[in-house]
């Protein structure tokens, strides 16, 4: 018994050590986003931290991080993406695709 709770604790601790995610700022202005190209260690978790300052919503999609989330004008939103194998992983607003563009490259 002693032993299986010894080790719900060691994987607990483990998992709690590795839930932390760095956080990667991108700003939305002008239907573009900056930085357009975000670098990113590879086989990390992270957090793309998207602010929207523009006038208008944007919905931000990838197709190659399986992610999409509106962001609302002058709001702020969190978007969970990795462990990403090292690679270029671009994303895009839907509602202006022609210039808000960007690419996540993973190192």
């Amino acid at each position: 018994m002693h032993k299986y709770l010894l080790a719900v604790v060691f994987c607990w601790l483990a998992l709690g050590a590795n839930a932390e995610r760095a956080e990667f700022q991108v700003v939305l202005k002008n239907n573009r986003f900056s930085p357009a190209e975000v670098q990113v260690p590879a086989n990390s978790l992270l957090w793309l931290v998207i602010e929207n300052k523009g006038d208008s919503a944007e919905e931000f999609t990838s197709k190659d991080l399986h992610r999409g989330k509106i962001i609302a004008a002058g709001k702020t939103e969190k978007i969970k993406i990795g462990p990403l194998k090292a690679g270029s992983y671009h994303f895009s607003g839907a509602f202006n695709p022609e210039t808000a563009q960007g690419v996540v490259i993973a190192k």
